[in-house]
């Protein structure tokens, strides 16, 4: 067990509690490490002591809230290997993802912290001046998930301060200590109360959920979770941003090139495991092309080296809990029983942890749970198709929109399909390649709002038209 205290972060002190947390390596499936699990009451004092911040925070000059999230960048940056390590250890990938992962987070601060809200003014020669202004809400409350737990508090706390709002945020009580290091670093440069972290599990979340004192919810995580925030945050008319499930579609057409896309669909599909809400989760794949690219992927699959996250040759990690290995073994079996057939993986091996192949599955069609439901883990369902306007139609189908693609060698003619996916993304010749300066969000089931760019500084804020006499 790691002798190093963890502590909840209220009103810029490190806080203990009675209980505690025990915190999972899923490389081992054994504890490693323990965090303190706050208490609502203590919850209730991340929030007074963030409403009381609020002011001050939201007085101070943009340029000046900028330079100390940009001064918290540079702490991060500064504690990339420490932070690297420990967040490989609790999420479970590899070292050198954890390093991307947190120098990703300190270049999205940096873009961030560029960004500025824009005041527009309307027209009207003879009427009084009118301006449209942009200022914060309040207290934002952010809950983050257990697949990039540093890169998403990343994507939420940084424009929710940056526009003058203060934050209480829950990690997921999976992955939470990387999460509490940060906020306590954050205290080094951040006025009392504007930035405070609490862990706990469904009691804490339901109850930033229901409280009073938060303006604000933005959630990264399942849509039957979201929708049980939507309805808990309705009591006060709660501001949502929603970025929730995704089954995503890659649509592979007749005149795709193999071997300039393979590299690039395995990238897609198997990045973090699988662990990636805009992952590619579903592959239909033009008939003429079928059997190739499903072998090409099943070759690249069996080749790479799934191990712990500080094993010196894995490229990837486990699952990073129990239940989702469970889930994801459970929909393995049940394609075998429904008669599909794994190129590569498909069985867990012997031995501790959550470890599970990357695995290419063949023979499965719409219907199966493995094609309908979000997998979320390394298992990549190829499906066949003759007609592209077929495979447009199955990609629509269901509830999730998160994000699709269309892959081949005339982009034009990709780009027209990929505009009638029903998704929030959609990309030609690539899937979830994101960017701080480019929105991103879901259409349907997945989600309400989006992240990211001038847009998603704006869903922190709240519009105050200003009429002025003329003249």
């Amino acid at each position: 067990m790691l002798d190093t205290p963890f502590n909840l972060v209220i009103n810029g002190q490190p806080v203990g509690s009675a209980g505690r947390i025990d915190v999972i390596d899923p490389a081992t499936g054994r504890p490693f490490a323990h965090c303190p699990l706050a208490t609502i009451e203590q919850l209730d004092d991340a929030v007074a002591a963030a409403r009381a911040a609020f002011p001050g925070w939201a007085a101070t000059p943009i340029d000046a809230r900028a330079d100390a999230l940009l001064r918290l960048g540079a702490l991060i940056e500064e504690n990339q290997a420490d932070l690297a390590a420990l967040l490989s250890r609790e999420q479970g990938k590899p070292v050198k993802s954890a390093q991307g992962e947190i120098g990703g987070a300190v270049y999205w601060i940096r873009a961030t912290a560029g960004l500025r809200p824009k005041v527009e003014r309307i027209e009207n020669p003879e009427g009084p001046v009118i301006e449209i202004h942009r200022k914060p809400l309040g207290v934002v409350g952010s809950i983050t998930p257990w697949n990039f737990p540093v890169m998403i508090a990343i994507w939420h706390v940084i424009p929710a301060l940056l526009a003058g709002n203060s934050v209480v945020l829950k990690p997921s009580p999976n992955t939470p200590l990387t999460t509490l290091r940060i906020g306590e670093l954050a205290s080094a440069v951040l006025p009392a109360g504007v930035f405070n972290v609490v862990t706990g599990d469904v009691e804490i979340g339901s109850g930033i959920a229901r409280h009073p004192g938060i303006d604000k919810i933005v959630f990264t995580g399942s849509t039957g979770t979201g929708r049980a925030i939507m309805r808990d945050g309705a009591a006060n008319l709660k501001r949502l941003t929603l970025e929730l499930g995704g089954n995503d579609a890659a649509i592979v057409l007749s005149d795709a090139d193999v071997d300039a896309i393979v590299p690039r669909l395995f990238s897609a599909s198997f990045g973090n495991s699988g662990q990636i809400c805009a992952a590619i989760k579903r592959l239909y794949v033009h008939e003429s092309l079928y059997d190739t690219v499903a072998a090409r992927l099943a070759e690249l699959a069996a080749a790479a080296v799934v191990g712990p996250g500080d094993g010196a040759d894995s490229q990837f990690g486990p699952l990073q809990n129990r239940r989702q290995y469970d889930y994801v073994r459970a929909l393995a079996e049940d394609a075998k029983a429904n008669g599909g057939r794994f190129l590569s993986g498909g069985e867990a091996p012997d031995g501790d942890g959550y470890f599970f192949p990357l695995s290419v599955l063949v023979d499965v069609s719409d219907g199966m749970r493995i094609v309908d439901e979000e997998q979320f883990g390394p298992i990549l369902p190829v499906i066949r198709f003759s007609d592209p306007e077929d495979a447009l139609a199955r990609a629509n189908r269901g509830e999730n929109g998160l994000g699709g693609s269309v892959w081949s060698s005339d982009p034009g003619a990709a780009a027209a399909l990929a505009m009638r996916l029903e998704s929030g993304s959609a990309w030609v010749n690539d899937h979830s390649t994101i960017s701080p300066l480019v929105p991103f969000g879901g259409a349907k089931q997945s989600g309400i709002g989006v992240e990211f760019g001038q847009h998603g500084l704006d869903e922190y804020t709240q519009i105050q038209t200003l009429r002025l006499p003329r003249g």
